[in-house]
């Protein structure tokens, strides 16, 4: 029988390698922004076009590479990051694993210009597919530029399922952000379809994260200072006041490498028991610092899980840690067993003692006669007649009044007679039940009717604000005072590109300025107070959602809308209530299921009923 195992060539097994290091236009670049790092850069540029579909450059001042070296880095496996499999324990660099570059060159249009500081000139190579096309000498600054173009050219299906533009470009400002925040002794530079979108210079961390997150953000941060022999925490925590609905705001950097860990996340919310609001998260910029044997980078291609080898002894430490600087800064409630009693009262009653009272135990209210020197109110007695006295000179009149009673004409004698003995018999009959504040049963001709109140609501609101949305004819109430908002830059932009269409449900802005949006009007039917949690969700809907119709942008943000305004699950409704939802929801063109797909109510027959009762 003929051997059947074979080896792949190079650009199948660079095809493979890719489908794990290069998932969207994001993760390019996160591996050439490392890259950079790795290559000792103090100043770094990226430029993206169309998402990162058309362009994706990152230019470096670091310290270059050779013409031999500009070569191997597109070969697989070649690394100048480790040289044996014991430096896999002591990792001080981003990469280590040398797939990246040869992943990307196997499924876009590379090219690289690189130039060492003693050099006269660099080196620059075309790669289309893993195919070399081109390598000569060139002009270039010192450092390393590399661009990658046309990504996934050759694999139309991985190009086919990425997302669009703002969700790319989302998930490209995550990555520029978490690079960024790790190093803030880098200056970076982010430039989007020509426009300049973040210019970030080198500084201490706090500005960094109010670089990134607007100026605001300052007075939301808690400084976070541990320091022992098995962990070093350095970073911030956000105020409780200040959390929000999403986890956009939530960073940890091990050894500078962001890492998602939902336990250390854990650690955290454990440390904000009690102070955050039911679905609130609590933002936080930690860097801990551990030593590189004790952890294990190598267990997934991107690199942001991380195995510790005593994770319990890091999740009391954080947690003790941040507990601490909430308790430290006056954020948490303290017990103060110290507490000195004569603080209680003031000082200049201290030496005085209990006050003395004066009772005049011969005051009498009821006496007839006034006590010498005192002053009393004496009650006056009046004799009363007789209650014979009342009645004289009645049994005179007794024939004359009988008559005049008798002579008195009323409008009516007639009493009408109602349907039902007495008013109070007339009641509605109840046609609906709330079910643990969460469903609503009602009675049809065929048995048994259950809604979801929460997804009935939703589903309500999300043809109401479609209706306002397209006919524009949304009602809003005026605000006496307007409402100021500040948001991050990114967030910003969003709003700008919502603004018509929330205009249209109602929302009327008078300045959206900077980080400030200024809101003087709210559509009718959303309370003052809730403005920043729907914007929130609406933003984080937004940056999460998929669009893929011509309406995708206003269904997006009515479905947000109307999941942020729904009526919630615990919530009492009255019979009133209830009925209205009820009549709302079957009047509603699509009343089976609710915005995103779920059903709104089930029936069951009698059949059924009768069934569980066999």
């Amino acid at each position: 029988m003929a051997d059947i195992i074979q080896l792949l060539p190079d650009h199948v097994a660079n095809q493979i390698a890719a489908g794990e290091v290069v998932q969207r236009p994001a993760s390019v670049v996160k591996e050439l922004l490392e890259n950079a790092i790795d290559a000792e850069a103090t100043a770094i540029k990226l430029i993206i076009k169309d998402a990162g579909k058309t362009l994706v450059q990152v230019i470096d001042n670091g310290k270059g590479m050779s013409v031999t070296d500009a070569r191997l880095s597109f070969e697989r496996h070649a690394t100048s990051k480790i040289k044996s499999a014991d430096d896999l324990f002591q990792l001080n660099t981003k990469g280590f694993r040398g797939e990246a570059l040869a992943s990307i060159a196997a499924i876009a249009h590379v090219e690289l210009k690189t130039k060492q500081e003693n050099e006269d000139v660099g080196t620059s190579i075309l790669i289309e597919g893993s195919t070399v096309n081109c390598q000569e000498v060139v002009v270039t600054p010192k450092g390393t530029s590399i661009a990658v173009k046309n990504l996934f050219f050759n694999i139309p299906a991985r190009r086919n399922f990425l997302k669009s533009n703002a969700v790319e470009t989302r998930h490209i400002i995550d990555e520029f952000h978490r690079v960024a925040l790790a190093h803030p002794n880098i200056s970076f530079v982010m430039f989007h379809n020509g426009s300049e979108t973040f210019n970030l210079p080198e500084s201490n961390y706090r500005q960094r994260i109010v670089n990134i997150f607007g100026t605001k953000t300052i007075e939301k941060l808690v400084p976070v200072d541990e320091d022992t022999e098995v962990l070093k925490i350095s970073g911030f925590v956000g105020k409780p006041e200040f959390a929000k609905k999403t986890r956009g705001e939530q960073f940890f950097f091990v050894n500078n490498r962001f890492i998602k860990s939902a336990y250390l996340n854990h650690a955290i919310g454990s440390a904000f028991e009690g102070l955050l609001k039911d679905g609130a998260h609590a933002s936080y910029f930690l860097n801990l610092t551990v030593n590189p044997q004790t952890i294990d980078i190598n267990i997934h291609p991107t690199k942001t899980e991380i195995k510790f080898d005593d994770e319990h002894t890091l999740y009391a430490i954080l947690r003790s840690s941040v507990k601490h600087s909430l308790g430290q800064f006056n954020i948490a409630p303290v017990l103060d067993f110290e507490r000195d009693a004569n603080l209680d009262t003031p000082y200049s009653y201290q030496q005085k003692g209990t006050p003395s009272v004066e009772v005049d135990r011969n005051f009498n209210p009821f006496q007839d006669k006034q006590i010498p020197g005192k002053q009393t109110t004496a009650f006056k007695n009046q004799t009363t007649a007789n209650w014979d006295s009342l009645y004289v000179g009645l049994e005179s009149k007794g024939t004359k009044t009988q008559q005049d009673f008798s002579e008195v004409h009323f409008e009516s004698d007639n009493k009408n007679e109602s349907i039902f003995d007495k008013d109070n018999q007339v009641e509605q009959k109840q046609s609906t039940y709330q079910f643990h504040n969460k469903y609503i049963i009602s009675t049809i001709k065929s048995g048994l009717l259950l809604i979801d109140q929460h997804r009935a609501h939703q589903r309500v609101l999300y043809e109401d604000f479609l209706k306002n949305m397209t006919i524009k004819e949304a009602m809003s109430q005026q605000l006496l005072f307007p409402l100021q908002l500040h948001f991050s830059p990114q967030e910003i932009e969003i709003i700008n590109q919502l603004k018509t269409d929330l205009e249209h449900t109602g929302f009327i802005f008078q300045t959206i300025k900077g980080e400030l949006v200024e809101i003087s009007g709210v559509p009718v039917s959303v309370p003052e107070s809730e403005v920043s949690i729907i914007l929130e969700q609406l933003i984080s809907d937004v940056e999460n959602e998929v669009p893929n119709s011509n309406f995708s942008a206003t269904d997006l943000l009515a479905k947000s809308l109307a999941k942020s305004l729904a009526i919630k699950t615990g919530q009492s409704l009255t019979i009133i209530e209830q009925e209205h939802l009820v009549n709302s929801l079957f009047a509603c063109k699509e009343p089976n299921v609710s915005p995103t797909n779920r059903a709104t109510f089930i029936t069951m027959s009698v059949d059924e009923l009768d069934r569980k009762f066999v």
